[in-house]
């Protein structure tokens, strides 16, 4: 979201010499900092996650780490869980890896960056050119995973959200329907599929 402070995941997408796609999606590891029988365990499992609110969050983790060391902010080493995915030219899951890593993310995109780039808009794509061929890459497997699914049964929940704006007393401005478009369907697609393996 344009709002976002806390970056816990990250994905890539490289089209390999034998024509296959690798899926890359990069988890922050907050275990190397979060260590079992600490107070920041015990109080983050008392948590269990960090609840959103209209204007805050209550973060699971010390904002130090959730928005800070384990944010996979642009052009910092961070430390991830990967699930790297691979998928043959007809969109089949031929293989996976899952490993402990580092990553270095080379941009942070919002949803409304990328649903521009897929809509064809040129002033984003000329913005982020190093980067449309990918994201293309990534909606084409998006879609196809996506498709994949429906024709398995999936059930897909489309329950509307709201987008509620305050101002900066707390009152409330306006009431909106949140978007939901192609680029959340590609994070939830790659999400889904990193969780399956």
């Amino acid at each position: 979201g344009d709002d976002t402070k806390d970056i816990d995941d990250a994905i890539s997408l490289e089209i390999l010499p034998n024509g296959n796609r690798l899926l890359s999606v990069h988890i922050a590891d907050v275990s190397h900092y979060v260590k079992p029988g600490t107070a920041i365990f015990r109080e983050a499992l008392k948590r269990g996650t960090s609840v959103y609110m209209l204007n805050s969050v209550i973060p699971m983790l010390p904002r130090e780490l959730s928005n800070g060391i384990c944010s996979l902010n642009e052009r910092v080493d961070r430390l991830t869980l990967s699930v790297f995915i691979e998928y043959d030219p007809s969109f089949k899951r031929v293989g996976y890896e899952i490993k402990e890593s580092i990553i270095n993310s080379k941009k942070r995109f919002t949803y409304t960056e990328i649903q521009a780039i897929f809509d064809k808009n040129e002033k984003m794509i000329e913005k982020h050119q190093p980067f449309v061929e990918m994201v293309e890459n990534m909606h084409t497997l998006s879609q196809a995973i996506l498709n994949h699914r429906r024709k398995c049964g999936y059930i897909e929940f489309d329950i509307p959200e709201v987008q509620i704006s305050l101002d900066p007393l707390g009152d409330v401005l306006k009431v909106e329907r949140k978007e939901s478009n192609d680029s959340h369907k590609l994070i939830e697609a790659f999400m889904v599929a990193a969780n399956e393996v």
